[in-house]
């Protein structure tokens, strides 16, 4: 029997606005200064298990149809793939390289290689994070929880 937990879930969708938005600070800022893919990963997968805290596993899948496996998957490939671009230009293994290009809605902006493999790896914490909590999810299911009152 799930009990409804309407404060939760309230607040819930007020504090998951700032999570996501400290979480979105730490992956930009991180090429410059502390923070960066892991920290922003890291941060991303916690809001998404508060998520799973103020409602269900299922509920959160419908929200968002992400296979965290492939996610994982395709972020690893992302990060070894920046890491060793680098060497295809006769440069040091994860050597980073960077320009100032003007986008249109932002105006002249510095891009980086750190930035791509910085999606990479966040890519790969936020999947390997939350395939972890939905296996332990799986284990603990309302038939076996080992806690029943």
């Amino acid at each position: 029997m799930r009990t409804n937990n309407l404060i939760l879930q309230t607040v819930t969708k007020i504090v998951i606005f700032i999570i996501m938005t400290f979480a979105f600070f730490l992956f930009i800022s991180g090429h410059n200064n502390p923070g960066g893919g892991f920290a922003g990963g890291m941060t991303t997968a916690a809001a998404l298990v508060l998520l799973y805290l103020a409602y269900d596993v299922k509920t959160v899948h419908e929200g968002i149809p992400v296979d965290f496996k492939t996610l994982s998957l395709l972020g690893v490939f992302i990060a070894v793939v920046t890491g060793t671009s680098s060497l295809v230009m006769g440069k040091p293994f994860l050597n980073q390289s960077f320009g100032y290009y003007t986008l249109p809605l932002l105006g002249e902006t510095e891009l980086t290689t750190a930035l791509l493999f910085d999606t990479g790896v966040a890519m790969a914490v936020v999947g390997m994070a939350l395939t972890i909590i939905d296996a332990i999810s799986k284990d603990i299911s309302e038939d076996n929880c080992p806690w029943k009152p």
